[in-house]
This record gives C-alpha cells, structure tokens and sequence, in this order.
C-alpha cells in the first residue's frame, strides 16, 4: 500500500479509536482542485479527497454549517509528502428521491445562523482562489474589497484588464444596496447544483463549501448561476425566508463574483460573460 494510503489508515484508525485496515479503493470523480475516493475496510466506508491544497478551511466549514444542515461528517485529515487528503464520512447518495423543498427549507435554516460581522475567522479558498474573510461590519466594503475587488486585481494581473467600466462599477455599489441592509448569515459560499445532493431517504446533504458570514442573496444568487435548482426549492426557501426587493438585480453582482473567479482560474472563455454582466450592472445605474 502506497505511503499516502497508509497515512490516511492511519488518521482513520486514531479518529475512530480502532484499527482500519484498507480493503479496497476505487476512484468515484472528483473535480479540477483534487481528486476523490471511495475507501472501504474492515470497519466501514470512507469518502477522501486527495490534492495538492490543505483541506483545513474545508473541514471546519462542512463543521460550521453541519450544525445547520446535513453534511458528511469529518472524520480525520492529514498530508503526506506534499499531498493532503480529507477522509469524511461516506454518505449513499439517491438519485431517485431528492426533496428540493427540504434543501429549500434548510438553507433558509442555516442563513439564519447569524454572526455579528461579515467574514470569518479564517480565510479559505473558492476553487483553488484564496478567499479572503477578514471580518468587517459593512457588507458593501466587504464585498468590494473581499470579494469584487479581489477577483478584478486577479483578472488584471492575468491580463484581463476591464478598465473603466470595472471602477465605475466599484465607485457606485452602494447604488445596489438601496433598502437593503443585510445582516450577516452563515453562507454555503459554493452552493450550486454539483455541491448538493441527498442522502437514500431524500434528506439534503451539502459539501464543498467556502464558508463565510454574508448576505443570503449571495449564496442564492449562485444557485441560479450554473442550472438552477428546481422550483420547489425556491418556493420552500422563500417561504421560510422571503427576500427583499431588488434581489433580482443585486443577484447579477453576486454571481459576477463566480464568473470572474471562473474567468481566472479558467481563462477567456468566461471573459465575455463577466463583460456582459458588468454591462447589465452598469446599465441599472446609469
């Protein structure tokens, strides 16, 4: 057995008080940032992510937002050598019964997890992108400077330069914020459809998140981004939690968001799309 996979047994054996001893390992996907496993052995199954970036800021969000909603649970993490990994619980996943109103009902239920500042106690990272949460208790210079602002210093040092049209955009977001005052919620952070699913009884279940407290409108926002969820999602969450005014607009500058860090973590194919929606942006103030 490879050194990396002795590790692993070994953490699982220290966090469960009992000798794991690996049976088998097969690959179940896995994305661009790391790669993920199924382990079984003697005494059970196991789901590990194996990659290049620490999984710290991870486990301790699927904590953070595991006391609101339904998450793997996590079990052990470690590195070996330059790789890290992250053993969690192994949780049967159903594509037959998936209940989008109890997933609509329980985000409602985890953004009303409140904090008394926007951020987090640490920074963490969307894709392979660092996030950055220092604390602050005004969202729109949070989410100028934290999220907005971030991104486009990363788009101009990659050669995506939007000039103009990006510092008129950060000059008036205060303009998006008329009537709305949001009060910091726990956030999924990376909540579309890929980053949800449910368990064989249909009870939602939520991972790889980027944790932090913001407003709800943004976690939202992006699941309308990649697909959308169905209807019966939305129509659970705004029962539980209707949303303000003007979200419809102020959903395009959250999701401008995902689409410049997916413009710099993937390149000019989402060059475009950022474009277009800093046009929109600007166009409902102007």
């Amino acid at each position: 057995m490879p050194d990396l996979w002795r590790s692993i047994a070994s953490g699982i054996s220290d966090a469960t008080g009992g000798p794991f001893l690996p049976l088998g390992k097969s690959a179940i996907g896995g994305g661009c940032i790391s790669d993920a496993w199924l382990l079984e052995g003697n005494s059970g199954r196991y789901f590990v992510k194996t990659g290049k970036l620490p999984f710290e800021p991870e486990a301790a969000g699927l904590e953070a937002i595991g006391k609101a909603v339904r998450t793997p649970g996590v079990i052990c993490l470690g590195c070996h050598e330059g790789r890290h990994w992250l053993a969690l619980e192994y949780v049967e996943m159903s594509r037959e019964v998936m209940r989008f109103d109890l997933l609509g009902a329980s985000l409602a239920a985890l953004h009303r997890v409140p904090s008394g500042q926007f951020g987090w106690d640490i920074d963490n990272l969307i894709g392979s992108t660092p996030q950055i949460n220092a604390p602050s208790k005004d969202w729109i210079e949070f989410w100028k400077a934290r999220r907005l602002g971030f991104q486009f210093d990363l788009a101009r040092r990659n050669g995506c330069d939007f000039g103009r049209r990006a510092e008129e955009l950060m000059e008036n977001l205060d303009a998006f914020f008329v009537g709305h005052k949001p009060s910091p919620s726990l956030l999924h952070g990376d909540l579309w459809r890929g980053n949800a699913g449910f368990d064989a009884s249909g009870r939602p279940v939520l991972y790889d998140p980027a944790v932090y407290f913001g407003d709800r409108e943004a976690d939202i926002a992006m699941t309308e981004l990649f697909g959308g969820f169905p209807r019966e999602f939305y129509s659970a969450y705004i029962e539980s939690f209707p949303l303000d005014p003007g979200y419809g607009t102020r959903k395009t500058l959250y999701n401008l968001y995902h689409v410049l860090n997916h413009l710099n973590l993937f390149g000019s194919g989402y060059l475009h799309q950022a474009a277009s929606m800093i046009d929109a942006l600007l166009a409902e103030i102007r």
